[in-house]
């Protein structure tokens, strides 16, 4: 008899240790139902209502209830407050504010108010954690100084903001861990103010920011040099943090990481979920922050260390940005409604909605990963783990040093450190993340520190 319970008991203690290492589900059939949620048409009319205001420069006009940038961002709260109604009151809408000056500020015709229009559907388990998107709403005329010439700004970034709409009606249909903020920016072309006065709100306010996702121009398939596609889109990202430690950039000499900052990660994460429930998609990680010489609502983020990336179409036509409307030599300038493809702002909402859902799913990032395996034929990882009841346990992953994404992974279990056995260290890069009960991951995070 007792060795009947003995070999009883090992066979429970086996089956509990073997159900404990086994990986949560790969996929979340939820997410393709947010793809098929997202409605071209209705991106359609935001995109038309937008550019209807004629200009909506940041200094324009701030009375009219048709024209300028104060009607455009009224309108905007008051979709967000219309959708918040709808889901029994799920976000807190507002709006931030900054003054600007003309003194000092090239950009800037005038002394004004910055003003963005934000609205945060929180989170059920960790309300301080953020992802945002976001979208512009100002536009620009030939002459940025111009604040009064009409200027519709169809694609930039009238496709941005209404997607950053559209995104909040599809998903406040859900209950999320993490805190999801969409918002509407201002200020952009004239030095990014909108975004800096709210990455500055967001320090100040102690926001936990996972991700950025700033979209500017997801509505044009054809670029000026005639190329038209309807699947790429790029994914820009900046290396490292600007505001690593010198100790920091002094451990990347010895054990590399010049491109697996915070941001980065989060592109890969993004490109991920993008190839895995949108395989139609094409994602190209683009390795700079921004176009060259360019720059985008991301980066006041990337300036106070938060991670975030900029999601745009992949072929560009000048002639219909920063543009007066106009026909010269045949060829017709103007960012005018006409231009945008409906269709294709929706597939690049929906790779927004998908990749915020996952990150709202999944429970936080583990801490203080570390590596060691110096001169074994081993690599060794240890990490502190996240806290919370979704998670499930740690995933390891490793990618050879010159490889862009990640390309090998193991699910390791509920553990604080593992060792990958015949692994060597000097040939790969790797990273963990945590792998939630309901499947999704945090971010993977590059080791910061070694150990022996």
């Amino acid at each position: 008899m007792f060795r009947k319970i003995f070999l009883l008991s090992l066979l429970i203690t086996g089956f509990q240790n073997f159900a404990q290492n086994q990986a949560p589900p790969q996929s979340d059939l939820r997410l393709y139902d947010i793809v098929e949620a997202v409605s071209a048409d209705r991106i359609e009319s935001d995109i038309r209502k937008l550019a209807g205001f004629g200009t909506r420069n940041t200094f324009s006009d701030t009375i009219s209830e048709t024209r300028g940038i104060g009607a455009a961002r009224r309108w905007i709260k008051s979709e967000f407050d219309e959708i918040s109604k709808e889901c029994e009151n799920c976000l807190e809408v507002f709006y931030q504010k900054d003054f600007v000056t003309k003194e000092g500020n090239s950009r800037v015709p005038h002394d004004a108010w910055v003003v963005n229009v934000v609205a945060i559907q929180r989170g059920t388990k960790y309300p301080d954690r953020y992802i945002i998107m976001s979208g512009d709403i100002d536009s620009r005329a030939s002459n940025t100084m111009d604040f009064t010439t009409d200027a519709p700004g169809a694609n930039d970034n009238a496709s941005g903001m209404a997607g950053a709409i559209e995104a909040a009606r599809v998903l406040s249909e859900y209950d999320f861990e993490s805190s999801i903020v969409y918002v509407g920016l201002s200020g952009e072309e004239q030095g990014l103010f909108g975004g800096a006065g709210l990455a500055k709100y967001a320090q100040e306010n102690d926001w936990e920011i996972i991700g950025v996702l700033n979209n500017d121009m997801i509505g044009n398939i054809k670029g000026v040099d005639g190329v038209i596609d309807n699947r790429s889109f790029r994914i820009f990202s900046e290396p490292v943090p600007p505001t690593e430690t010198d100790d920091a950039r002094r451990m990347r000499r010895f054990y590399g990481g010049e491109v697996d900052g915070i941001s980065r990660q989060l592109a890969r994460y993004v490109h991920k979920t993008t190839e895995k429930y949108m395989p139609e998609m094409n994602p190209m990680m683009i390795y700079r922050l921004d176009r060259f010489g360019r720059g985008g609502h991301h980066r006041p983020f990337n300036d106070l260390g938060f991670p975030g990336i900029r999601i745009m179409e992949a072929h560009e036509n000048y002639t219909q940005q920063h543009q007066d409307i106009r026909t010269e030599d045949g060829i017709e300038y103007g960012d005018v409604v006409e231009h945008v493809n409906f269709d294709y702002a929706k597939k690049l909402t929906a790779v927004n909605a998908i990749n915020m859902a996952s990150l709202a799913w999944a429970p936080p990032a583990p801490e203080e990963v570390e590596i060691g395996g110096i001169v074994e034929p081993s690599t060794k990882l240890q990490w502190k783990k996240a806290e919370g009841e979704n998670v499930a346990g740690y995933k390891i992953y490793w990618r050879e040093t010159t490889s862009p994404q990640w390309e090998s992974s193991r699910y390791v279990g509920d553990v604080d450190s593992f060792t990958l056995e015949g692994i060597v260290i000097d040939n790969f890069f790797f990273g963990v993340s945590t792998v939630g009960k309901n499947g999704h991951e945090s971010v993977v995070v590059f080791p910061s520190g070694t150990f022996r």
